[in-house]
């Protein structure tokens, strides 16, 4: 049994309402990352309290997860930034459902914040003589955001089980449930798009199919960063292959980051409008999660059994439901822990889980659920925001966030319902 008592839990549960709820109750307070890095450090004083005198390698273990995570998500942040997609295709449904297929693929190699970061301006772009555009950024929050990230652990939250013990290829056996929901999503979107893109040609009176060919064809300016991206992948890919120690492939990815930074034009971050608050703004968060979920995570699982948890569908929705309010990242990493409770294994190695087919079961319904519910919500995963807030910088009216979620709840449930039938019903 855990060491922690029950209430250490609170800093945890007080950082995930935080996020949540104070971006809209304090919009202007929560605008500073000072501010974030204050809160986190305030939730964590009882957490350090607590843990450093009962198990420090805890925290030691959790604080080495956070240089990890936040080096991988910096370091795809600087070398996307580097890329610069310049031109316009044509706005079409068929070239934009190709488009987003695109995204989807790249979002498993190089991770849903470099995908939607590399992708978003060329996709607005390609779309800016369209009269109803508010689907778009819809459906490519829907896929390039959060769906198709999950084949390979290169972004959050993935890569936190990769860390705990997860090998990287594991992923790949989720093709099956990727295909369904990406695929169905193209698909949707393919015949919504049609069905918008022909009554607007009603509406105007006009050929619209001639009016949005593209001007000026695509082309990839810094694309020396191809070559860094391509490190990325290799020092994680080799470090889950080969059992490197910790720090060599961190060591890799912060050497392909600043080959990026000092190898690309300043033009094309200008071009980018590439700055680091997005990164700050994670670092000051995840500084607050990694701590205090320290006994939280702990108390999961050895409490596991009492949750009432045990099905595939029950982790499935569970875990899925509060990736959509919450934050995915520590989503996961508190249900992978109730997962590996359940079996008899620890919550700092995962390994446990692919020991049997129960528990791999367990660990693909977790992933499937933290990575595609973060699709329901703004809030459920970092890129979304961020693709909004390009696509209102671009003049693009966006959903509100009630508007937005009556897009989610028709479009996605049915294929999460198709899922469990398919996949978690056991």
């Amino acid at each position: 049994m855990s060491c922690f008592p029950l209430w250490s839990l609170i800093p945890f549960l007080l950082m995930l309402v935080s996020i949540a709820v104070l971006p809209a109750v304090l919009p202007r307070w929560w605008k500073s990352d000072r501010n974030k890095t204050i809160l986190s450090i305030l939730l964590s004083l009882p957490v350090l309290a607590i843990v450093l005198p009962c198990q420090p390698s805890l925290l030691w273990h959790s604080l080495l997860d956070y240089f990890s995570f936040l080096t991988l998500l910096t370091s795809i942040f600087v070398i996307a930034g580097g890329i610069y997609v310049k031109g316009e295709y044509a706005g079409t449904p068929l070239v934009n459902t190709m488009f987003l297929a695109l995204g989807a693929l790249l979002a498993s190699f190089i991770g849903t914040p470099g995908a939607s970061m590399l992708l978003i301006r060329p996709f607005l772009r390609a779309n800016h003589l369209r009269k109803h555009r508010r689907h778009l950024i819809v459906f490519f929050i829907f896929v390039v955001c959060n769906t198709a990230g999950l084949l390979t652990p290169l972004g959050p939250p993935l890569f936190l089980g990769f860390l705990r013990g997860v090998p990287f290829a594991w992923t790949f056996n989720l093709f099956p449930q990727w295909l369904v929901v990406v695929g169905g999503l193209l698909l949707i979107f393919n015949i919504y798009d049609e069905f918008v893109f022909t009554k607007e040609e009603l509406e105007t009176h006009r050929a619209l199919s001639e009016v949005v060919q593209a001007r000026h064809p695509l082309r990839i300016e810094g694309a020396i960063n191809c070559f860094y991206l391509l490190g990325f992948m290799g020092a994680i890919i080799l470090s889950g292959y080969f059992g490197w120690p910790r720090g060599i492939q961190e060591a890799m990815l912060i050497a392909m980051a600043l080959l990026s930074w000092y190898s690309t034009p300043s033009a094309i971050h200008r071009a980018n409008h590439f700055h680091f608050s997005p990164v700050l703004e994670i670092a000051a968060l995840f500084l607050g999660i990694f701590v205090t979920m320290v006994p939280a995570l702990e108390i999961l699982n050895a409490r596991a059994s009492t949750f009432g948890l045990t099905a595939p569908w029950h982790f499935f929705w569970v875990s899925g439901l509060l990736s959509a309010i919450l934050d995915n990242a520590p989503t996961y990493m508190t249900f992978t822990a109730m997962a590996s409770g359940l079996i008899g294994g620890s919550a700092e190695n995962l390994n446990a889980l692919l020991q049997s087919d129960a528990g791999q079961n367990l660990l693909a319904a977790v992933s499937c659920g933290s990575v595609f519910m973060g699709a329901l919500t703004y809030i459920g995963n970092a890129p979304n925001f961020m693709v909004r807030s390009i696509a209102e910088r671009h003049d693009m009216e966006t959903p509100t966030f009630t508007g937005y979620m009556v897009y989610s709840v028709i479009i996605l449930t049915p294929l999460f319902l198709l899922l469990t039938f398919i996949f978690f019903r056991g």
